[in-house]
């Protein structure tokens, strides 16, 4: 009997941290959409972006559909229709909503989809406090790490949408601009050949993506101390780098062609110099800081240029493993990229998403979630590249070492930069 109440208690303890967990996720998502305007949550800037509005949406159409109409059989569904507009991209659940179109759902208003997401909170608050389930737990950790990663797309895509803006609008100005401190110098950390360890090591939550835990094998090789700067960066431009195809992979020197890039995604010349658009408006270039909104041509380009290549997800990870130091993240209120400490390896963790050399694919003996929630990473496996550490709007808690992210190569929207690597 006695065990048998302290197994309940620990339960009740678990269910309660879990709820605090829930609340503390959803809370952030409406803190994030506070500085806007219902006008301002509609927008959609291009077919890889969503509205902020859509996102609010979806992540509780994420709790309803994989954990209310699953589990609980008194929940009444709040708009039958709601699941064409917001379901993203799972199809063994039901059909979609064009994605690119997303900006004309004008209805359900922004009203409507905060009441959706109230009404979702109170049915999965009553779920987690009356079960405890295991699967209710994974899914429910799952549907926050999701959430997460929404919130992170949201400040990804409103940034993106506000700077479509002749006027180029702040989303706060109360967010801290970048700092203008001294770079330290380029150092390299040197890391031995041999047998490696990496993916998940099974402590606490992980995506599919990130297991099994595997060994691999890695020549030495050096990693530099920090991410590349604007400052550098800009170096690379003064030289011509978007004009000299030697640095450029095919696809890449056909992306400048046709995009017509002369710099990284936010940068503007003006008759006063070089500025740069942020969260908290347009601001002269801040050289100390890191360079951001980087997509993988560009990245590999610099490298290139300066005889020097992008490191595998595997050097990262393993270097990221001796790496001890401050998280620039959303919880800093800074949303933006901040200079170098002055370590043997720093910012490895938030500040910019860093691009490895890495393809996308799946680990071996990968296999995906289980049910309909496989359609969660696995199947986007194809034509995309890694990228590790987190950026400066990654929601507390979110990344870890083991964290792989993924975007197509020509994507520059993202908060997305490069830290150098080479043979040793």
């Amino acid at each position: 009997m006695a065990q048998q109440q302290r197994k309940s208690l620990n339960e009740s303890h678990a269910n309660h941290a879990l709820i605090d967990q829930y609340r503390s996720c959803r809370q952030l998502s409406e803190q994030l959409v506070a500085p806007l305007s219902e006008a301002d949550c509609q927008l959609q800037s291009m077919p890889d972006a969503s509205p902020a509005k859509w996102h609010l949406a979806h992540v509780s159409w994420f709790f309803e559909t994989f954990l209310l109409r699953r589990f609980d059989p008194t929940y009444r569904v709040f708009d039958d229709r709601f699941g064409h507009l917001f379901n993203s991209y799972y199809n063994a659940i039901g059909s979609q909503f064009s994605r690119p179109h997303r900006g004309l759902l004008s209805r359900p208003s922004l009203e409507e989809v905060l009441a959706y997401r109230h009404h979702v909170d109170l049915a999965m608050e009553q779920l987690l406090t009356q079960h405890t389930d295991a699967a209710i737990t994974e899914l429910t950790t799952l549907g926050i790490q999701h959430e997460k990663q929404h919130q992170e797309l949201l400040l990804t895509d409103i940034k993106h949408a506000l700077y479509q803006n002749p006027l180029l609008p702040a989303y706060s100005a109360h967010a801290n601009s970048q700092t203008s401190k001294s770079l330290p110098p380029l150092t390299w950390s040197t890391f031995p050949e041999g047998l490696y360890e990496v993916g998940h090591d099974g402590k606490g939550f992980s995506f599919d993506n990130e297991r099994p835990r595997h060994k691999v094998y890695l020549n030495a090789f050096k990693l530099a101390n920090r991410p590349v700067s604007n400052g550098e960066y800009l170096a690379f431009i003064e030289d011509g780098g978007y004009q000299r195809s030697e640095f450029w992979l095919s696809d890449g020197w056909a992306w400048v062609n046709e995009s017509q890039a002369t710099a990284p995604l936010y940068w503007r010349q003006m008759e006063n110099g070089w500025h740069l658009y942020q969260l908290t408006g347009l601001q002269p270039l801040p050289l100390s800081s890191t360079a951001c909104h980087i997509n993988y041509y560009e990245a590999s380009a610099f490298a290139a240029w300066k005889g020097k290549r992008l490191p595998t997800e595997q050097e990262w990870e393993v270097a990221a493993g001796h790496w001890r130091g401050r998280v620039n993240d959303v919880s800093a209120g800074e949303l933006q990229t901040q200079a170098a400490d002055d370590e043997a390896l720093s910012q490895l963790f938030g500040d910019v998403w860093e691009w490895t050399a890495s393809a996308y694919l799946p680990y071996p003996g990968f296999k995906p979630f289980a049910g309909d929630a496989g359609e969660y990473n696995g199947k986007f496996m194809s034509g995309q590249f890694v990228l590790r550490g987190g950026s400066c709007v990654s929601p507390t808690n979110h990344v870890r070492t083991s964290y792989r992210n993924f975007f197509y190569p020509h994507q520059q929207w993202q908060f997305s930069g490069l830290r150098l690597a080479e043979d040793a």
